[in-house]
């Protein structure tokens, strides 16, 4: 697992994709997917504003939603951007990892004092680590060739 900036580090052209796709056009907040596993361990899904701050990518959850219940027991998750308005070239980007619950209020004070958000004194923040990225367009579209192309991290040997 690796944090958003070590991931950065490791694959800075699929990070960078990746951020540009997950905040389309903002500064520090975007917008996704989040996948989480009900207890019953069936998935469960929830749009999500996500936060860029100091390099990390992180969630601020209200403490009683499901999708909270489900992070606090079982910290794996998927995420999926939103699509971008107009994605004529068929962009997703997808991570999959594990949440780490951030109970510092240095570190929440610093995330709100640089992005400027508000949120309940109440909500939950998570930082979301990485363990795999993956990057898709659409090449040859509206052709009898179209397919996707992936990039993906970590890479596969073959």
């Amino acid at each position: 697992m690796r944090t958003w900036v070590e991931f950065s580090l490791e694959a800075p052209e699929l990070a960078a994709l990746g951020k540009q796709m997950l905040i389309q056009g903002r500064a520090h907040v975007g917008l996704a997917f989040l996948a989480t596993i009900r207890k019953d361990g069936a998935p469960r899904l929830h749009p999500v504003s996500l936060v860029f701050s100091r390099e990390r990518l992180y969630v601020f959850i209200p403490p009683r939603s499901p999708k909270c219940l489900d992070l606090k027991r079982d910290g794996r998750y998927a995420l999926q951007a939103f699509p971008p308005h107009e994605n004529e070239d068929g962009k997703e980007f997808y991570l999959t990892g594990i949440v780490e619950c951030i109970e510092d209020p240095p570190i929440r004070r610093a995330i709100l004092t640089e992005t400027g958000i508000r949120v309940e004194e109440s909500e939950v923040l998570f930082e979301l680590w990485v363990d795999k990225a993956m990057y898709t367009i659409l090449v040859d579209r509206d052709t009898p060739n179209e397919r996707p192309w992936h990039r993906i991290w970590p890479t596969i040997a073959r």
